[in-house]
């Protein structure tokens, strides 16, 4: 979506637009809109909401919602804290007014955003601080942000069942209370109840990870009220995080997440769902009914909210896969969405690319929830990062057309070295390897051209033009195993110089510099100025722009592993996650297979050799413009694309998953 940059209003400027100014004018400046409280500059005539209500002055409070359930077991339904920010003039003015909402576990235990803002009471238990700059930016303007602690986090009762009933009826819940439908409390435990008689009843759910992922669990219930969700960096399918086709993704499972987030409190009471986190989510990768609740996929026929998905292309966290899968899925029952894809890891938005973000996120909330006619919706569907800080537009996404097109290895000069065509390799056609679970994607891509005994890898010709894939792949392998266990990895590799955001350092394809912008109104504890950040590139002779694996004894059931005979061929269909990625004229494209890919999944119990079938092997590939732009790229003349000067192997380090799963 091609926007332009965002002048946005900061501090106590409301009269006139300005771009973001510096931390030290910011907070020189006082409160903003604390003179200003014309309604009509709210109309929805108005293309856009302004700052017209005091920060200041807002109301600020905390109501406890019953969430009608009984999670920790104490025989008393679980209240969860919602910390509630909002405009005081609207309801003098006889104004209801919409909601934002961030339900997140992080409140207390880690922070939000990337300086890990937490929330802060004063010493009668008032909100002081809400993390990130949503309160700041959107209450003047005329919006609600409501910041709920999920239960058994912060202030909640209940226990962290790590994307569970209890995590989404904690948020599901306080959206029904908004709506009219639910019950809330002044405290946590006391029975004076209180109503939300000041909204409209109209919500929008927004956040990144975990944050992200209880919205998209909400928006799966088809709850009433929730408008639009915007789901950053989000998870669809728990077991997806922890499991890629039966194959551990980290040496944990969500037992250690629960534990990490709850309140010191909660985990003295909430050994029984501890419990049942380890029970039912068995290492060995098996699918069982405690991963159907956390499934969010299935149920994407019951979203009624429209969807703005972000999500970080080389995301290792919360893997690609999953934005992949839930958009898809959202498309088969025409839910509105839109989406934004940069070439960053696990990283907010407001961090890659600020200014614009927030006043897309603005534009969108005010179409959403104001019903403002601002023609956002009539923009093209789909941002997608090129290069660092370069993006283009694409109408629909995937765009039309994108067609599946069955690309298949063939033989290559030596072993281990193929090519990548159209062409069925004939029948016989093996190449073998040996899993090394020293070595990943990185070591593979390296040796391209080099026969190494960890890989197979197939390459087409020189591009003569440009070939974009977009959407997801499927990569089906025909595989003897020498043992009864096998694990799989497939990438897609682009081989050529290129720059990219240095995805596996530190900030995940950014650096933090110590200059603060200001995105809204102050408050004494409340800033919203944060550090500025700028892309982190380097400069590559191959990047891996999309990877899959699975664990091949789940080749007859993917819920359920099987061991293998040694000797005896399998087929299994690997998925292999979302992307959009144009390998350009001159580059290559490259699918390698090999067995485990460290630090991205977890080796075998053995250490196997892997033939390959070639004729019974292939990848689904999402081509845009089919099978004759794959044609018509690969069957020319090009010259190979020189390497670079000072040859760069690599990013600053293997791709690598923490071997627990990643903080927020």
């Amino acid at each position: 979506m091609r926007f332009i940059r965002a002048v946005l209003l900061v501090a106590a400027l409301i009269a006139v637009t300005l771009s973001p100014v510096t931390s030290a004018s910011a907070q020189g400046s006082g409160s903003q809109g604390s003179g200003a409280q014309s309604s009509g500059t709210q109309s929805s005539g108005g293309r856009e909401s302004k700052p017209v209500y005091s920060y200041a002055d807002a109301i600020r409070e905390s109501v406890w919602v019953d969430t009608k359930i009984d999670g920790d077991g104490d025989g008393k339904n679980d209240r969860v804290a919602a910390d509630i920010i909002r405009p005081r003039e609207p309801a003098q003015q006889g104004r209801k007014i919409p909601v934002i909402m961030d339900a997140s576990p992080y409140y207390s235990c880690c922070g939000r955003g990337n300086e890990s803002q937490k929330k802060t009471y004063d010493a009668d238990g008032n909100v002081v601080q809400f993390p990130l700059f949503y309160d700041n930016y959107f209450v003047p303007r005329g919006y609600a942000f409501v910041a709920v602690d999920l239960a058994g986090t912060n202030r909640s009762d209940g226990c962290v069942d790590v994307g569970g009933r209890s995590d989404v009826q904690s948020a599901k819940a306080v959206v029904e209370w908004l709506n009219g439908d639910a019950r809330a409390y002044t405290t946590r435990t006391g029975t004076e109840r209180t109503r939300a008689g000041w909204t409209n009843g109209k919500t929008g759910m927004i956040g990144k990870s975990y944050d992200g992922t209880i919205a998209n669990g909400v928006a799966a219930t088809g709850v009433d009220g929730l408008e639009t969700i915007v789901p950053i960096g989000a998870i669809s399918s728990w077991y997806d995080y922890y499991f890629q086709q039966g194959a551990p993704l980290y040496d944990s499972g969500p037992e250690w997440l629960s534990d990490y987030v709850e309140s010191p409190e909660a985990r003295l009471r909430c050994a029984a769902v501890q419990k049942r986190l380890v029970d039912e989510a068995p290492r060995n990768g098996d699918w069982t009914g405690l991963w159907d609740e956390r499934n969010h996929v299935p149920d994407a026929d019951n979203v009624e909210a429209s969807v703005f998905v972000v999500h970080g292309m080389q995301d290792l966290n919360v893997r690609a896969k999953h934005f992949g899968q839930w958009w898809d899925a959202l498309a088969k029952q025409g839910v509105d969405r839109k989406i934004w894809l940069s070439q960053t890891g696990h990283v907010d938005p407001f961090d890659f690319r600020r200014a614009d973000w927030v006043r897309t996120l603005h534009r969108w909330f005010d179409h959403e929830l104001l019903g403002y006619d601002n023609g956002i919706d009539d923009e093209p569907m789909a941002d997608i990062e090129r290069a660092p800080d370069t993006w283009a537009t694409s109408t629909q996404w995937p765009p039309r057309p994108t067609d599946g097109v069955k690309v298949r290895p063939g033989k290559g000069s030596q072993a281990g070295v193929g090519t990548l065509g159209l062409k069925s390799a004939p029948a016989g056609a093996t190449e073998s390897f040996t899993d090394d679970p020293k070595k990943g994607e990185f070591d593979w891509a390296a040796a391209i051209d080099t026969g190494t005994p960890e890989k197979a890898g197939f390459v087409t010709k020189p591009l003569s033009k440009d070939l974009r894939l977009s959407g997801s792949s499927k990569v089906t392998v025909t595989a003897t195993p020498s043992t009864s266990s096998a694990h799989l990895s497939a990438v897609l590799v682009d081989i050529g110089p290129d720059t990219i955001r240095d995805y596996t350092a530190a900030g995940e394809g950014i650096t933090t510099l110590t200059e603060r912008t200001c995105w809204g109104a102050t408050r004494t504890g409340d800033s919203p100025c944060f550090k500025e950040t700028a892309a982190n590139k380097k400069a590559v002779d191959y990047n891996v722009f999309s990877r899959g694996w699975a664990d091949l004894n789940t080749w007859a059931d993917p819920e359920k592993g099987r061991e293998l005979t040694p000797g005896k061929p399998y087929t299994l269909t690997i998925d292999v996650a979302a992307s959009d990625h144009v390998v350009p004229a001159g580059h290559r494209l490259a699918l390698i297979v090999g067995g485990t890919d460290i630090d991205l999944i977890d080796p075998p119990a053995s250490t196997p050799k892997l033939t390959l079938d070639l004729s019974r092997t292939y990848a689904k590939l999402p081509i845009v413009g089919g099978t004759r732009a794959f044609a018509a790229a690969t069957s020319g003349n090009a010259q190979a694309a020189a390497p670079r000067e000072a040859r760069y192997e690599g990013l600053t380090e293997a791709p690598a998953a923490s071997r627990v799963p990643p903080l927020p």
